[in-house]
């Protein structure tokens, strides 16, 4: 792969980084109005895999798959791109795009008890304290929405699922060893796991017509496809290989406040006391978890970094 950066730049590369990766949840949120789950997810995974496997063979990186890496690149792709990606659009449809992003982003938390048993990476007591944080936090949003919550119960459990099986693929990711450079296993795992994916398109959504979808619609998904999988995972190889794991974990915690602002700016959310305890609770939660004095804990900067 090509040179990391020079610290100055890495820094340059590490805000627009956060911005855009928080700004594409209200993004999909309008996108998901207009285009179905299966197509929307298809046209994201295939061409940002495609674009990834480009962009690594550009740099000069092999794209080819050792064979006893297959089974564990499959394994990987399934929690880390198919589970995630269909359960985090359907929540997404039945959620406010900046609730849907605090809940998301528990995901180190959830995979700090899944390293117990895979990695015998037993739990700290500040990563069973930031869990609780975690939970208190989906608790502010869920508590005052109660209503609104029975009457559409299902976006929530969706987007914790979510958050696991994201959890889940990150712990394998670290458990497996590979020879192969991280964008090209990240961009193996966007293609592959994209399969299973446009199958379901082809069975429940064939026909689809794009006619249908307005301006925004193809905004969003182009903004999903061009800025958030292409450039925000170039990006973040880049910053990976610039700084410390630690300090390159500093964009997970600014995703979901950013996630949240632009919510707020480009659909109208509303943000209440709710919305602002439970950001503070997941944020102090992911604090106490992604920053560790000794050892470092499963992190999706972690597990990325050392894919």
């Amino acid at each position: 792969m090509s040179a990391p950066l020079t610290r100055r730049n890495g820094m340059l590369i590490l805000v627009p980084l956060t911005l855009c990766w928080g700004a594409n949840w209200p993004a999909m949120h309008i996108a998901l109005a207009e285009i179905p789950i299966w197509t929307f997810r298809t046209l994201c995974l295939v061409l940002g895999g495609a674009g990834l496997l480009a962009i690594a063979a550009a740099s000069g990186a092999s794209l080819r798959i050792p064979r006893r890496e297959l089974r564990p690149l499959l394994i990987c792709s399934f929690f880390n791109i198919t589970a995630w990606h269909l359960l985090s659009a359907a929540g997404l449809q039945l959620m406010l795009a900046g609730r849907a992003s605090i809940v998301a982003f528990t995901m180190p938390l959830w995979a700090g008890l899944i390293a117990w048993p895979v990695l015998s990476e037993r739990p700290t007591r500040r990563n069973l304290m930031g869990l609780g944080l975690g939970l208190a936090g989906i608790a502010a949003l869920i508590l005052p929405e109660w209503e609104s919550v029975v009457a559409s119960p299902y976006g929530v459990p969706l987007m914790i699922g979510a958050a696991i099986c994201w959890a889940a693929g990150t712990v394998g990711v670290k458990y497996w060893r590979w020879s192969m450079p991280t964008v090209v296993v990240t961009g193996w795992q966007v293609l592959l796991g994209g399969i299973p994916i446009a199958i379901g398109m082809l069975i429940f959504e064939r026909g689809y017509d794009f006619a249908t979808v307005d301006l925004p619609g193809w905004l969003g998904l182009a903004y999903t496809v061009l800025v958030a999988m292409l450039f925000c995972q170039w990006a973040y190889f880049k910053v990976v290989a610039t700084f410390p794991a630690q300090l390159a974990s500093i964009s997970v915690l600014a995703i979901p406040i950013v996630g949240v602002a632009s919510s707020s700016l480009l659909t109208g959310e509303a943000i209440g006391i709710d919305v602002v305890v439970a950001l503070v609770c997941v944020l102090s939660g992911l604090g106490l978890v992604l920053f560790q004095p000794a050892k470092r804990p499963v992190t999706a900067t972690a597990a990325r970094a050392e894919g």
